[in-house]
């Protein structure tokens, strides 16, 4: 089994253990297409024909590592989108993106993630999967520090988005931000850019959930019973071993599928800064 190669500096935090979801999140649409079971240790989102459904974190976050086990939708989920990702409110809003496009039944899905800071987003990566995402429960991470983001499955990281304001490059840092997630019809864009609809016939389509936990160093609203209750303690990191470099080159060499910093004809004037300081 792979472990995790995300080093801690000399700050200190505190874990939260895995929460129930009575206690973590709201329900915020779909009716009761969005569920919670198993005394609150599994939650499930439905989508059909009439509407899709989603939650939201009751908590804000400033940097934290936010943890999440996903069993998405199984068979033909073309059309269909399951998004799990972090988000501030209002116009120049910072949103960190997790998106799991539906596929036809047997081909891989697409993970696509982006970074938003204030407002502005088009940082998109996209990845295929190396395993079957709809069999069992895989474990989807965020780490978001003031120097970088880390998008990792199941304790591989697949994308580093460096803070690079010292050449005037945007870093989500001020605004603290929820969880959210939603499954939903996206069929005009999400599979092969809208080639292949939603086939209804196969509805509902259902995603699971289990075991959401915070790593934290500022919870900024009132926290639950089971949540991190420390307020202002440091947080710093050393970003990936050497290990942890060695699997990002793996993902993004047999894995990546699109990435916005070698998209040359998106960026005819020339590609944004940061893609020309490094990659993100």
């Amino acid at each position: 089994m792979l472990v995790f190669f995300f080093v801690s500096s000399t700050g200190t935090f505190m874990v939260a253990s895995a929460g129930n979801f009575h206690e973590e999140v709201d329900l915020t649409w779909g009716g009761d297409r969005a569920r919670i079971d198993d005394a609150g240790n599994v939650l499930s989102l439905t989508l059909d024909k009439a509407s899709g459904s989603g939650f939201k974190s009751k908590a804000e976050y400033l940097f934290a590592r936010l943890d999440m086990e996903i069993k998405l939708v199984a068979g033909n989920s073309a059309g269909t989108v399951t998004c799990y990702y972090l988000s501030s409110q209002g116009p120049y809003h910072d949103e960190i993106d997790f998106e799991f496009l539906g596929n036809l039944s047997g081909d891989p899905y697409t993970v696509h993630t982006n970074v938003y800071t204030q407002g502005q987003g088009n940082r998109e990566q996209q990845f295929q999967l190396w395993f079957d995402p709809t069999k069992n429960f895989h474990l989807y991470s965020i780490v978001w520090d003031p120097q970088r983001i880390i998008f990792l499955v199941d304790n591989i990281p697949i994308r580093i988005y460096q803070n690079k304001e010292s050449i005037g490059v945007p870093f989500p840092k001020n605004q603290p931000m929820k969880v959210y997630s939603s499954l939903w019809d996206a069929d005009q864009w999400a599979t092969r850019g809208g080639l292949i609809k939603t086939d209804w016939s196969k509805a509902p389509f259902t995603a699971y959930y289990r075991n959401f936990k915070a790593t934290t160093s500022t919870k900024t609203s009132s926290p639950s019973a089971s949540s991190i209750k420390s307020k202002n303690i440091v947080w710093q990191t050393q970003g990936l071993d050497a290990y942890g470099r060695r699997l990002l080159r793996w993902v993004q060499r047999y894995h990546m599928i699109y990435n916005y910093c070698t998209d040359y004809r998106r960026f005819p004037q020339g590609r944004p800064l940061e893609c020309r300081r490094g990659s993100s």
